[in-house]
């Protein structure tokens, strides 16, 4: 049986634990908290995040991380992308070093403006084909009831990508395989951006048509990038972007759409942040995902503007009509 470690039991981390579990696998969360922990091992059921959903007895979790990692043949890592390059630094030695590892997470390094799978490369210091990321439309409680779903497996290795689907197909979880890492990574970010400026609208009191819009354009602009980067456009049309994309700006369930409607109602992001624990991985990448556009030559408006906004600089209201005042131009352009 295949020995997995997921890092860490947030709601994602915790409800793709499960998936691993259905499709036949021991899993081992690394948790912060002994509680949390202990709960997990115990009364099967992560309490903090996902109340009232009952973990298979394949999972268990720790907070000794080499507990967690010992003898794992993958290793998944799921916890808020800004944070990541200080845990691999303090467990490097701690994973095994012909695991494959797993990116669950959406964004894009602050300052080096890397993916999370190049700083996990780079960080435990394992050629790229060592590391998969998983995108796609995955709301965690969602997936945790087992309600049907569909997600991309992207690695450069094309049988380490099949290794994973096997492992996590499950009666209610469909994965496909693409060897388009730079796509689904770029995709997987750039949603939440978008999520964000679709929240804004929302909490403006805008409808249909304006939450459309911006969907449509920032899939666009999403696009413009990740082609620049080198992505197959056809990614982004797919799972891993459209797919993702719909289900992060529709859904109540997004942290991101939740954190760009309460921008849009006048709160301000320090507020945002003091009123919960969760991370809304946007609010943090639209600066690196406009850095590393402005490296690569790409206009982003959506980006930039969002930024504006999470930074205090102008107001939801102030970012709307701009976009409306921007420069007329063909929808190809």
């Amino acid at each position: 049986m295949t020995k997995i470690a997921v890092a860490s039991a947030g709601s994602w981390g915790t409800a793709f634990s499960l998936v691993l579990a259905d499709g036949g696998s021991d899993v081992t969360l690394w948790a912060r908290r002994e509680e949390v922990a202990e709960r997990i091992t115990t009364r099967h059921e992560n309490t903090d995040y996902l109340p009232g959903i009952q973990l298979p007895p394949s999972v268990t979790a720790t907070t000794d991380a080499e507990e967690a990692f010992a003898g794992a043949d993958i290793v998944v890592w799921s916890m808020p992308s800004q944070t990541l390059r200080g845990s691999l630094a303090e467990w490097r030695d701690l994973v095994p070093r012909d695991a494959v590892s797993v990116s669950l997470m959406k964004g894009v390094e602050l300052g080096t403006v890397e993916r999370m799978s190049q700083v996990i490369a780079e960080s435990l210091d394992v050629p790229s084909r060592q590391v998969a990321v998983i995108s796609g439309p995955n709301l965690a409680k969602e997936i945790a009831r087992r309600e049907p779903a569909a997600s991309v497996v992207a690695c450069e290795d094309e049988e380490t990508a099949r290794r994973l689907q096997r492992l996590c197909h499950t009666p209610a979880f469909r994965p496909y395989t693409s060897t388009d890492v730079v796509g689904c990574e770029i995709g997987g970010a750039y949603k939440n951006v978008v999520a964000l400026g679709v929240g804004m609208a929302v909490g403006l009191g805008f409808g249909d048509n304006t939450t459309a819009s911006v969907i449509t354009r920032g899939l666009a602009e999403t696009a413009r990038l990740a082609v620049a980067l080198g992505a197959n456009p056809l990614t982004l049309m797919g799972l891993a972007g459209l797919g993702d994309l719909v289900a992060t700006c529709s859904s109540p369930l997004s942290r991101n759409r939740t954190f760009g409607e309460r921008l849009g109602s006048g709160m301000t992001t320090d507020e945002i942040y003091a009123s919960t624990r969760q991370v809304a991985e946007g609010a943090k990448s639209c600066s690196s995902l406009r850095d590393l556009a402005e490296r690569t030559g790409v206009d982003v408006p959506i980006a930039e503007h969002v930024d504006e906004v999470v930074a205090g600089k102008i107001t939801a209201r102030d970012m709307m009509a701009a976009f409306v005042a921007r420069e007329t131009k063909a929808e190809s352009d």
